[in-house]
């Protein structure tokens, strides 16, 4: 008894020393847990998106590595919690537990509009903010926005309109008949509700929509339906590696019709290959973009990786290193106060010309864009380097607010 008796008191003891400790404001248990700062990165690594999540996964991770080295985020290292998003229900869950379970302190990433929806609601449920780096549809920064989604990607309305200046200038538009294939799914929906809606108010005439389910590989009886239709231009409201199949296979077949798309990725447009690649594209961004800050990242991620950037690997880098610039200046983690610090509008370095701001009513990021056509046999000097970059769109007189949607197209109304 006596054994059980001293055993008994040391518990007692120990318990009211770690009770003191806890009191005094140092958390005896959770210690371990709270050295680090922890941020939930979600995107997909697998499926018919997953050739450009892999390139997200290197930007955040060699943001998250620079600011470790500089200091971190209010003096403390930052830990990314970097999982494959897969489908929007597991992107959801795992989210969840991010936020709930592990800690992390907000979320971003992701590539799926899908998932980007469904990962919106979990956040917001938590009260935490989720920066949207690759999810293109209107609808989600429109009648399903909410003050907690930020999205530095750009909205399907503006690559519509990086590429609208373009199709104007060559009479790719006004009585031309189009042939269009979408992705069967939210995105390619969205996307083509608003390539439509271009169409529509530039007089041009739309012969066939067809739907392509996303893990579609074989694009043969599509382009027999393209040959037979005779359009004057064919359309891609494609998303990931469809793109880059249906290039390829367009080219094989011997199609001579001018192609548009409305999504392009700078590694999907490299997977088509430069034979094979043809067409004009809107991206968001490409290596060549010429800003200090851009050729700066481009030398490191291409010492790093023994390969160029391409435009989710900037947008994870650029995202994470302006959220923790925020966060310092702020002094918190806090999402509210991250808010509302966004919504006064400063401006980031976002690897391009002219800064970006995060507009206040719909939290979309306003920005540079480009387009995109294939370079001149001769000029090309390797397998990245086959891609035409355009001058920054808008132009330097013109707002960046001019490529985004309106309030009357995108009616975000956030609680």
């Amino acid at each position: 008894m006596k054994d059980v008796s001293q055993s008994r008191r040391r518990l007692i003891i120990a318990g009211s020393a770690a009770g003191a400790v806890s009191a005094m404001g140092f958390p005896a248990i959770v210690k371990a847990q709270s050295d680090k700062i922890r941020i939930g990165h979600l995107t997909p690594l697998t499926g018919f998106l997953g050739t450009i999540g892999e390139y997200a996964a290197m930007g955040v991770k060699m943001a998250a590595e620079e600011i470790n080295k500089s200091g971190g985020l209010l003096g403390r290292e930052i830990e990314l919690l970097s999982e494959d998003s897969v489908n929007p229900a597991t992107a959801s869950s795992k989210a969840q537990r991010q936020l709930e379970r592990d800690g992390a302190v907000l979320l971003l990433g992701e590539i799926s509009s899908a998932s980007c929806t469904a990962i919106a609601q979990v956040a917001a449920r938590n009260k935490k903010v989720f920066f949207n780096t690759g999810g293109n549809s209107d609808e989600i920064r429109g009648k399903t926005c909410n003050r907690y989604m930020f999205h530095v990607e750009a909205a399907n309305t503006m690559y519509v309109n990086a590429v609208a200046t373009a199709l104007l200038r060559n009479n790719m538009v006004s009585g031309k008949r189009w042939f269009s294939l979408t992705a069967d799914y939210s995105f390619g929906h969205d996307l083509h509700r608003v390539s439509s809606r271009f169409l529509k108010a530039n007089k041009g005439d739309l012969v066939e929509n067809a739907l392509v389910a996303t893990d579609a590989t074989d694009f043969s009886p599509f382009l027999l339906k393209i040959r037979q239709a005779k359009p004057d231009i064919v359309v891609s409201n494609l998303a990931g590696l469809q793109v880059s199949n249906f290039i390829k296979q367009y080219a094989e077949f011997g199609l001579n019709y001018p192609l548009v798309g409305f999504d392009m990725a700078p590694a999907i447009a490299w997977a088509s290959g430069a034979e094979n690649f043809s067409g004009t594209w809107p991206v968001r961004w490409h290596p060549d973009v010429a800003s200090p800050s851009a050729r700066a990242f481009v030398t490191a991620f291409t010492a790093k990786y023994g390969k160029p950037p391409e435009d989710q690997a900037a947008a994870e880098y650029s995202t994470l290193k302006l959220l923790v610039q925020s966060m310092n200046e702020i002094k918190s983690t806090d999402s509210e106060r991250l808010i509302a610090h966004l919504e006064k509008e400063p401006e980031f370095d976002i690897l391009k010309a002219r800064k970006g701001y995060f507009r206040k009513w719909d939290h979309q990021l306003m920005q540079e864009m480009y387009s995109i056509t294939p370079k001149p046999k001769a000029q090309v000097k390797n397998k990245w380097d086959f891609l035409q970059l355009s001058s920054p769109l808008p132009g330097d007189s013109a707002k960046l607010e001019s490529l985004a949607p309106t309030r009357e197209e995108n009616d975000c109304k956030m609680a």
